[in-house]
């Protein structure tokens, strides 16, 4: 997967409440779906089809042991949304700052006139 595909399969993946909750589970260590399941108001399957899209997205990874399944968070997925929000926060902090300096010296211009 390219670095584009990823990063929308990343952004999609956690636009959904119920997989960011999955993946805020995660983030504390491994765990069984089992585990990851309990609290959501919703079925088995329905936890399946959310912890498979986080599977495809390269957020997290399972491993099977006889018949429980482990999950747990790759990093490196995140890494990459993690690294296009710093790019795009530094962009943009550049870009407020030359507009302030522009405000700035427009209004210091204003005074002395």
């Amino acid at each position: 997967m390219n670095a584009t595909a990823t990063l929308d399969s990343v952004f999609s993946a956690l636009g959904d409440p119920t997989r960011r909750r999955i993946v805020e589970r995660l983030a504390r260590g491994r765990q069984t779906i089992s585990e990851v399941s309990t609290g959501f108001a919703m079925s088995q399957p329905a936890i399946s089809k959310h912890v498979k899209i986080l599977e495809q997205s390269g957020l997290i990874a399972r491993e099977v042991t006889g018949r429980v399944h482990h999950l747990r968070l790759t990093p490196k997925a995140m890494e990459t949304a993690s690294s296009w929000i710093e790019t795009q926060r530094k962009f943009w902090n550049a870009a407020l700052d030359r507009l302030d300096a522009y405000l700035q010296e427009s209004a210091e211009k204003e005074e002395n006139q």
